[in-house]
Parts: C-alpha cells; structure tokens; sequence
C-alpha cells in the first residue's frame, strides 16, 4: 500500500489542487492533504478553516484524507508511514522553487520520493493568491474553487 502526501497551505484550496489530488489518488492507494499549520506567509483562512474547506472539497475523494502538520514535510511524511510526496506544477515559472524544493527535500530524506504532477490546462493560470485577489474585489470565483470556497470566500469579503 502506497501512501503519498500532498503538502500545501491550501489557502484556500482551487479547483487546480483538487483536480492533482483526484488524478494522484488513481496512482496511489492513499492520498493525504496535508495542510501546513505554519507556512511563513499572511494566511486568509485559519489551520481549522483550511482544513475544515478540505474535507468538504474533497468528500467526493474516498482514497485522499486531509490532515495537518507543523514539521518538516519530509518528517511527517515519515510519520504517516508515506513514501512519496506530491507536488503540483501549473507552468514553466514553478519549476525552479519546485525543482529545488524536491532536491532539499531528497536530500533530507532520499528514502522519499517526490512526484510532480504537471496541472490540467485549465488550471494553469491562476492560484490561490490570485482566487483571493478576484474574490476581494468581489469577482466570480466559482469556476475556480469548490462551492464550500465560494461560500467562506463571501463570508470572509462580505465582513469587510
């Protein structure tokens, strides 16, 4: 049994991310969305928020479980009893952080496989910063992200 974990902030989870973890969980036999509780950038919704959004998105998913982590990736990786880490990639512009990020993290543990998943055409334009920038201004993300999304984005905008 193969388990893969696909780390991120998911701040908050697109359509792109879903669509990655839907075509890893027909690879492998368990897909976890991890959810990083400490990434060093400003986040919109909470750890509980981001994670609570998961789980709603993902209900249609039985093979990708959505957990959260505040330790080297590659350290939880392990404590799952995973192999392999997923990572997405939208365009040419990703590869460097993406390419550098698996060789630091094959270094730390090189019994753990990275696996890059190249995103679908149509959701390589855009990313979470760019869901929340449209939603501030108080465009149409809806053909962006799940409906739970759609509904704590209004939440979160409208209460500004």
């Amino acid at each position: 049994m193969t388990i893969a974990v696909y780390p991120g902030s998911f701040d908050p989870v697109t359509n792109g991310h879903l669509d990655i973890a839907a075509r890893a969980s027909r690879i492998f036999d368990t897909v976890i969305m991890a959810v990083f509780d400490r990434p060093n950038k400003q986040l919109l919704f909470s750890t509980d928020e981001r994670v609570a959004l998961l789980r709603e998105s993902t209900r249609h998913l039985p093979r990708v479980k959505v957990d959260t982590y505040s330790t080297l990736t590659v350290d939880y990786v392990r404590s799952v009893g995973a192999s392999v880490i997923v990572r997405g990639m939208r365009a040419v512009g990703d590869f460097e952080a993406e390419f550098q990020l698996a060789q630091i993290n094959q270094t730390l543990a090189p019994d753990i496989d990275i696996v890059l998943f190249m995103a679908s055409h149509r959701y390589t334009f855009f990313s979470s910063s760019t869901v929340r920038e449209i939603a501030s201004l108080g465009g149409d993300v809806s053909w962006l992200v799940p409906g739970p999304v759609v509904d704590a984005l209004k939440r979160v905008y409208g209460r500004r």
